[in-house]
């Protein structure tokens, strides 16, 4: 019977001392390393099992290292979760560049899938050109979605200035090459810059 509590009780102990882990943890990248350390215990009982949780646990560290390395005051302002490889980012900042470099960041780390932005601008001085740009991106998007040939989950698309940012994982050079065919193709489309990485390359 004690044996059986004991068991029981250990994912508890593993989340509290993740929290505390955390807690203590500060604000750098290596802090962050010790409370997740802690929670390895957790981990185990997800249903990504332990080896997945330890692939996002290692995604996690690197983009955090990466924001922390561009500026510290983007690894401050950003949020980031991540799940089987897919990596949700929120927060507030100042401009529409710093949210670019967050999600061109996230897409560097090894494992990652996909790439949520959900991360807010608080700079509303340029509406007309805020508008134009999410008036682009939206197009680019359907382009991309109904496009057989393009697996669209695996791109970001960023929009500044009427500007358009690709980032992500292209199966192949030749779906790269449609991807940037159909943004050069929007009207309005002044550049296309391309973050994206191909795979296996």
């Amino acid at each position: 019977m004690l044996e059986s509590v004991r068991l029981n009780y250990l994912p508890a102990v593993g989340l509290f001392l993740a929290t505390i882990g955390l807690g203590l943890a500060g604000c750098t990248p290596v802090g962050v390393a010790v409370g997740a350390g802690a929670g390895a215990g957790v981990a185990a009982a997800q249903e990504r099992g332990f080896k997945g949780a330890m692939n996002d646990t290692e995604i996690r560290l690197k983009i955090n290292d990466l924001w922390f390395q561009e500026s510290v005051s983007l690894y401050s302002k950003v949020n980031l979760q991540v799940q089987e490889g897919k990596v949700l980012l929120t927060g507030n900042v100042p401009d529409p560049e710093t949210r670019l470099n967050a999600v061109r960041l996230a897409w560097q780390a090894h494992g990652v899938r996909e790439v949520i932005n959900e991360i807010e601008v608080k700079d509303k001085s340029s509406l007309t050109d805020s508008a134009q740009d999410a008036w682009i991106g939206a197009q680019l998007k359907a382009k991309l979605l109904v496009d057989s040939e393009v697996s669209s989950i695996n791109y970001s698309i960023e929009t500044v200035n009427q500007v358009v940012y690709l980032m992500g994982v292209a199966q192949s050079q030749a779906e790269l090459d449609r991807v940037i065919g159909h943004a050069k193709n929007i009207s309005y489309v002044r550049r296309v810059v391309d973050y994206v990485r191909v795979k296996d390359a």
